[in-house]
Parts: C-alpha cells; structure tokens; sequence
C-alpha cells in the first residue's frame, strides 16, 4: 500500500469538521445496481446512492486475490474520488469473477476505522481460511498527531467472517513492528498456509531500525490463538536496490521454483518485481528482467485455481486524467495469466477468455499514408519514416498483428491520434534498445511514458495482441510480455501503424464487443 496525499486532506478536514459515521449510510445491493462488463474493471459510481453528495466514484488499489471453489474474489482498496469531511479512506471493497472477463461488483467489504482507531486508513492484505473461518488480515494506518502520540502509525490488524461477505474487525487484534524494526512503516500482511513446515505464514512489509527494507516474517500454528512468532527477514533489500519498501509481498510455489513477488514506486524501473529461489526463504536470485510489466501495472499480487496462475494490480490513472497528466495512485484492475519458462523465469500472457469478448471484426480502412507504404489486404509494408492511418476506434478494441520490425529502428503503432497524425499516444518497438516503450507526441515533441524490456525475444518478429477498454491499453507480445499503460482520447479517434525503418505488419485485425 502506498499512502498518498489523501491522506493529508483527510487530516485536514478533521480540524474542522467533526467525525461522520461512514457505517451509518445504507448501502445500496451491488448486485441490483452493477455488473461489470469492463475487462479491466472500475468500481461503479453512486454505490452509496444518489442521494450520498460524497463517495461515489472511485478506483482499483492494492489488490487481494482469493479463489474458492470456481470463483475469484478480488478485494481491493477503494480509493474514492471525494470523500466526506473527517472520514478515512481505502476501505475493501471486491469484485468476484470465474473468468477475469466478467466481474460482478460487490460492494464494501470492511470499512474504515474512525480517527481515533488505527485503521483510520486501510491498507492491504489477505485472507487465509481454516476451519469455517476465514481470517483477513490487513493494515492500519493512522498519522493522526492525536492517536500517534501514543500509537505506532501501521500495525496488522484482522477481520473475521464466516460467508466471505460479513465481516467483523477483531478490535484486541494488533500485531505491531517488533524491537528492531521501525513502527512507522509496518504494513501489507501476506499469509498463508506453507505446507512444506505445516505452519501458518504472514510475510510483512517492514524496515529496520535503520531503515532497510525487508520481507518479515511471521508464524503460527493456528491463527485462531491469534499467537504470531516474529522470525527473520525471506528478503532484505540490496545496496544495489536500495528500495524504500518491498510492498504487498507475494509468495508461492511453481514447479520446483519459490517465487517473491513485491511492488517499489520508487526506482527508475518502479512496478512489480520478482525473485526466484528453491526454498521460500532464499536465498533468492533476481532475473535479468525482474518485472513483470511495465511502470503501470502496480501492487499486482497472485491467485491460482490449482491449475493456472494469475497476476492481479492495477494500472495507474493520471491526474489531470489526460495522457499529459501525472502517474497517480489507484485506477483499473488489470489481470494477467502467469507462464513459467523452462529456466524457471516468469513470462506473462494474455488470459484465454478475454478473447471471447472481441467477435465483431471492424473494417480496417485506411484513412492516409505517409511515406511510402505498399499494401496487401491487411497487410503491409513500410519503408523508412512512414505512416499508414486509420479509421476511427471505439469504446473496446482487440488489435492484433504481427510485426516484422528493423533490428535499428523503431516501429510500432499510435493511438488516440487527431486528423493531422501530430499528436497521440505512441507504442514504439525498440529492438537496438531491447524495449519497448511508450511516448506522449505533442507536436515536434516526443515524451517517454513507459518503458520495459523485450525480455526473452532475441528475434524481431513480435506476435502482438492489443486490448482497450476505455482508457486502459495492455498489449502483449509473443505470450511472453505485457505492457500497460493509461491512454486518453482513444475512442472515436484515429491509430496509426508507424516505422523509422523498413518494417512489416501482417494480418492486421481488428475486434470490438
């Protein structure tokens, strides 16, 4: 979990304005107002009613992945868009789905603690069911001067449930930053069962007394004694990392490999981050290319179904929200399918059933070309410096091709494009630079957005698949990769296909709904 500057204006408005019962509104029945179509989901507006002035609109953060008997429950932190005066913020929120094409909304799930209780904020964490119980345990986070003058700022707490929707906070719950650790940044609870030591793990974001970040961790053999013994770090940053934080840890099993993964938003190559070991508690090696995607997709955490594993985050909105805009916490949620390589190395991979949402073929009509550009049904070829536009897209697109790119140049394709082609939002294939990247064309302009490696494809030939919804755009290459980012301005406006070199693109098609 980060903390943002919402916080501060929560703060604020607690020194004038008393506190305001979020429990007290009655919420409408999600399942009468929403059903999310979107494959890369927001929570509905007015979920708290129309006649609520406040908190109802809002985004995706950390995301809580659980599966039970066919069914992905998806709890996430809501950030709202505007909030009540004194109340908190990132209340659990969830989406439940059998297929990550479709998403049923399920409204609030634990709500946040007052300004003198330590989950004034809620940050993430997860669930862990034993017996009839299930045990979801999850950060608080309080920087009230008031309730810091006697209270360490992020503890774990917990909430218990026996149907998954009804949840009760256990209030003598608190596990705090043990001696030796700081009690300022203590948060992000992962648990679960390790059946190779029969016991019962939480894996906690931490830092040292001296600042260093770790992986703590915790254990018990039953969590219902609500007894946890503090062990040693799975993971200590390196002095070549040097991150701040290894946020909304993540471990499991593939084969014959243990996998960390953990999220840091503040290097030059910020998102979710990886490591593989043979024993889950190291020593660990770090890939060559340690991510697994791009800046965008954020605090993505994994589920499996006891047969294929997914990768779950979100993708970060922009504020202003135009594609000049700041990256900003929060957004749409965003799911891959994990593909492990016979090195043991992670891959990404689009999810089958997104596939089966795209069935109407568009026309490609080509609006204007640039330079010189041969054309062969829905293929052509590129000389150096040209351009081929088209039509306009819609609300949701699928856009595959396959790209025989130059080894030295840069090819790719353009999105949200006006009639004179001089802005939009630019996906470059980078081979020379091994990766590709993502740029905000203004005018004569080019500005870096995004970039990732071309991890694990030596050759130039790329098999890409494009999906949008809305303003969300993932493409992947290969089944190997994925790259996210937040685009603007797509829908009713032109894309280009764009080489600096001779390239080629075959079998360009497109899908919508």
């Amino acid at each position: 979990m980060t903390i943002r500057k919402i916080y501060l204006a929560s703060v604020m408005a607690l020194a004038t304005f008393s506190c305001q019962n979020n429990d007290s509104v009655t919420d409408v029945n999600p399942e009468d107002i929403f059903k999310q179509t979107n494959i890369f989901p927001q929570p509905p507006n007015q979920w708290m009613e129309s006649t609520n002035p406040y908190y109802t609109a809002g985004y995706v953060g950390d995301v809580m992945p659980y599966y039970e008997n066919g069914k992905f429950h998806l709890f996430f932190l809501h950030d709202a868009k505007t909030k009540p005066a004194g109340e908190g913020f990132h209340d659990i929120h969830s989406f439940e789905t059998t297929n990550f094409k479709d998403f049923t909304y399920q409204g609030r799930q634990i709500p946040y603690g007052t300004a003198s209780e330590p989950d004034f904020g809620v940050g993430t964490g997860s669930l862990v069911k034993v017996g009839n119980t299930y045990y979801y345990y999850y950060t608080g986070h309080n920087e009230i001067a008031s309730f810091l003058s006697g209270n360490p700022r992020e503890s774990v707490l917990l909430a218990t449930s026996t149907d998954m929707k009804n949840w009760t906070k256990v209030k003598d719950f608190k596990i705090t930053a043990p001696a030796g650790y700081y009690d300022y940044e203590f948060r992000d609870p992962h648990v679960f069962f390790n059946t190779e030591d029969g016991k019962y793990w939480m894996l906690v974001s931490a830092q040292t007394s001296a600042k260093k970040a770790v992986v703590l961790k915790f254990t018990t053999t039953n969590p219902a004694s609500g007894n946890w013994s503090v062990e040693n770090p799975i993971y200590t940053t390196t002095s070549s990392e040097n991150y701040i934080m290894l946020e909304c840890p993540d471990l499991f099993k593939m084969g014959n490999y243990w996998y960390l993964v953990f999220s840091e938003n503040w290097s030059s190559n910020s998102g979710t981050h990886y490591r593989i070991a043979t024993s889950p508690n190291g020593p660990w090696a770090t890939p060559a290319n340690d991510r697994l995607d791009g800046s965008y997709l954020y605090a993505a955490k994994t589920v499996s179904d006891n047969t294929d594993r997914y990768l779950v985050g979100w993708t970060a909105r922009k504020v202003p929200e135009s594609n000049t805009g700041g990256k900003d916490w929060a957004g749409n949620l965003v799911s891959h399918q994990l593909v492990q390589n016979p090195d043991g190395t992670l891959g990404v991979k689009p999810i089958s059933a997104l596939q089966s949402v795209f069935v109407q073929n568009a026309t490609l009509s080509v609006d204007k070309i640039t330079g010189n550009a041969s054309q062969k049904g829905n293929s052509f070829n590129l000389s150096a410096n040209s351009q081929v536009m088209f039509g306009k897209l819609q609300k949701a697109n699928q856009i595959s091709f396959t790209l025989n790119a130059a080894a030295n140049g840069k090819s790719g394709f353009i999105l949200a494009q006006d009639n004179d082609g001089k802005s939009g939002f630019k996906i470059s294939f980078e081979p020379s630079s091994n990766r590709i990247a993502s740029y905000i064309m203004n005018g004569a302009s080019e500005d870096l957005a995004n970039a990732y490696p071309l991890s694990g494809i030596s050759e130039t030939n790329y098999n890409v698949t494009v999906f949008i919804s809305n303003d969300v755009c993932v493409v992947y290459v290969n089944d190997k990769i994925a790259f996210s980012n937040r685009v603007y301005d797509i829908v009713n406006k032109k894309w280009s296909i764009f080489g600096s070199s001779d390239s080629s693109f075959s079998n360009i098609n497109v899908k919508n709904p």
